[in-house]
């Protein structure tokens, strides 16, 4: 698919809809209107916020993503960190989980045990209540979108961030660096790949990758700090298009323009050797894991510091700046108009690499 054809009215091939779809389409017809409605549908937004009872009560809601391939305990870990990855950017500590499972007609008992068993683990030490669901078998049910689920969280009016609040001025902070994602599922799905080409050790230390694929810990980390005029006033979870997209994203719905340095975004180790060899540019790839933060200047070594003392790698690597200013990338101490990327190059070459393996 040409990059221009998901700027335009045309439905895309594969993947979320265009913006212009979303503002055509969905956004003009969202059903009965409500002043309790703190944060709507937006891009660049990975939550709902609104009051009920006084306090700011956040709604997102994901596919149910089950990879019978990473391994049954591995692919429910994923399918809950996914949701509440996007849940914790509200700033809001998840509180709820209600699940919907259409299972496909193959899977075993055994085989819900263990994706059961392992979501409710999850949901147990992120203090995440389930509340409601649904689960059933039907036909014509596949992997690895299995149902649907909504995480619900809680906290008091002050205490939510959304791109709305971000100033001019803050300065942009991204957690773990870019193709996490793309990075944790080459290293789990073809390890001999790996291992070939860069030896047991690389192979071994790259799965490590898998399990940074969730952005809880860092983002309830970063908003300890303070937030809004304390402190972090946005947060974004870089998933499909991977820091190229998410930052393009940050800044847009804030409706300012960005200033980022290349160089100064950190990368995890094993990340810029597999995504050379697969044939990806790190930056544009999906990279679930990773997050965006946009912060009060005074406040941004503080959260670095808040995220280390986690073991989690960030840095500050740029700033909002006005919306005339325009998108900026500073890369090779150059500057260039920093693009949204469209397409994300990992889903070509995930199913290159396949054939590859077979």
């Amino acid at each position: 698919m040409r990059a221009e054809k998901n700027q335009t009215n045309e439905m895309p091939e594969i993947g979320k809809i265009s913006p212009v779809i979303f503002e055509e389409v969905i956004f003009p017809r969202l059903g009965a209107k409500s002043r309790s409605i703190l944060v709507g549908p937006q891009h660049g937004v990975d939550v709902g916020i609104a009051e009920i009872g006084d306090k700011a009560v956040s709604f997102t809601c994901d596919p149910v993503f089950i990879v019978p391939q990473y391994g049954w305990e591995r692919a429910a870990w994923f399918a809950i960190h996914i949701i509440a990855s996007d849940s914790v950017t509200s700033g809001l500590k998840p509180k709820y989980l209600s699940i919907d499972l259409n299972l496909p007609m193959d899977m075993t008992k055994e085989q819900l045990v263990i994706v059961w068993d392992t979501i409710h683990k999850e949901c147990e030490k992120l203090g995440i209540s389930i509340i409601t669901g649904h689960t059933a078998r039907y036909e014509n049910c596949n992997y690895p979108m299995i149902g649907g689920a909504t995480i619900i969280g809680v906290g008091e009016k002050d205490e939510y961030v959304t791109p709305r609040l971000a100033k001019a001025g803050d300065k942009i902070i991204i957690t773990k660096g870019p193709a996490i994602e793309a990075s944790g599922i080459f290293a789990t799905m073809f390890p001999g790949l790996l291992e070939k080409q860069f030896g047991k050790d690389f192979s071994k230390k790259a799965q490590r990758i898998f399990y940074l694929m969730s952005v809880v810990e860092d983002a309830m980390t970063a908003v300890s700090v303070g937030v809004r005029e304390n402190g972090v006033t946005a947060m974004h979870d870089a998933t499909e298009c991977g820091v190229w997209g998410g930052l393009y994203e940050v800044a847009q719905a804030a409706g300012l323009g960005i200033r980022v340095e290349k160089e100064k975004i950190v990368v995890e180790d094993c990340v810029k050797e597999i995504c050379q060899y697969f044939g990806i540019d790190p930056y544009a790839s999906i990279s679930e894991g990773t997050l965006i933060i946009s912060c009060r200047p005074y406040k941004a070594e503080a959260v670095v510091k808040a995220l280390a003392k986690k073991g989690i790698k960030s840095s500050i690597v740029g700033e909002l700046i006005e919306a005339s200013k325009g998108m900026i990338l500073i890369e090779d101490g150059k500057e260039k108009n920093l693009k949204h990327p469209i397409v994300d190059p990992f889903w070509r070459a995930f199913y290159g690499a396949m054939q590859k393996a077979a």
